[in-house]
């Protein structure tokens, strides 16, 4: 018998065209012999079902189910596509919990931990992670140019503080630059980190649950057309992801046991990509997101293929993994 399985896409941050192509990519991929699959957009002002032809039915909440013609539809699974808010910082993941219905991503903890930056680094640094030195803000906090230089130096890198697919991120080179900075970030969130510039290989590492095991995938390599990995970089082809990347063996054991023992540090389930930038041979930790794109060109897909895992068995193994639990 098919398994109902409720795609939830959309959300409440900049990220939503982008869920909504991941969640439309999972709805096309998924084996349609073993699945049942319903695009769910989960938006401010609305929950609802999305059929094919754009009709769109309620979810009711208090249940999380949808009725269509007097006859209401239950989920077995939930696959979470939502990037940012509220599917990434552990909101939907302690609504499912509460009703003890099955999703593919982290634990509502891990989600909200690793979805705010400085709190994930901060909970790290005693394990021994190296991260970048680090001056955090929150709206309406005096602004001091002169101690956040002192500690970070210039270049430095200003982000919202619980924000993806780089919404929110400045670099800055010039003292003069800073406020505006800062404000840019406040935009997106109202705690921001200030962190100091890392020269060196920017590498991406994906970690998932695969049949039981838990693996690490061929790591990506990001070389930025612009300063840095910004939004053009990452959805606009302003970058090169080269799968595997071009890492010395030693950096390449070095991060991916760094990356697997995050994740078990963590006690994370479902998908992590992680974001590292090299110093010689050491790894430093920059973030870490639970639900990454997951269309055939986003970097996750692309590391699980040189891997020799289709998409249909990337996201198949989720909902499997899931039910599991």
């Amino acid at each position: 018998m098919k398994k109902n399985i409720a795609i939830i896409m959309g959300g409440y941050s900049s990220e939503y065209h982008i869920s909504i192509k991941s969640g439309n990519v999972v709805h096309s991929t998924l084996d349609a012999t073993k699945y049942k699959t319903y695009c769910i957009h989960i938006l401010q002002d609305k929950w609802v079902y999305v059929h094919d032809n754009n009709t769109e039915f309620p979810v009711d909440k208090n249940d999380f189910s949808i009725s269509i013609n007097g006859s209401k539809i239950t989920f077995d699974c939930v696959f979470n596509a939502i990037h940012g808010a509220p599917g990434e910082n552990g909101h939907m993941q302690a609504y499912f919990e509460l009703l003890n219905i099955p999703h593919t991503s982290c634990g509502m903890y891990q989600a909200a931990l690793t979805f705010n930056k400085r709190d994930c680094l901060s909970t790290l640094k005693p394990y021994g992670i190296k991260t970048a030195e680090s001056f955090y803000l929150n709206l309406g906090d005096p602004i001091d140019t002169n101690a956040i230089i002192e500690k970070v130096g210039l270049p430095c890198f200003v982000k919202a503080n619980k924000a993806g697919s780089s919404f929110g991120v400045s670099k800055v080179l010039k003292k003069e630059e800073l406020l505006a900075a800062i404000n840019h970030a406040f935009n997106e969130d109202d705690e921001i980190i200030i962190e100091a510039f890392l020269d060196g290989t920017e590498v991406s590492v994906g970690v998932i649950k695969f049949k039981g095991k838990v693996i690490v995938l061929p790591t990506t390599e990001i070389v930025s057309e612009n300063d840095f990995f910004d939004y053009e970089a990452k959805y606009l082809g302003k970058s090169q992801e080269i799968t595997p990347a071009r890492l010395t063996p030693e950096q390449e054991r070095n991060v991916n046991a760094l990356a697997k023992t995050i994740y078990e540090i963590l006690k994370m389930d479902g998908f992590s990509r992680s974001e590292f930038i090299f110093k010689k041979n050491e790894p430093y930790l920059i973030e870490i997101n639970t639900v990454p794109g997951l269309t055939a060109e986003s970097i996750l897909p692309q590391q699980a293929a040189a891997a020799g895992i289709s998409l249909e068995e990337l996201f198949s193994n989720a909902i499997e993994e899931a039910l599991k639990d």
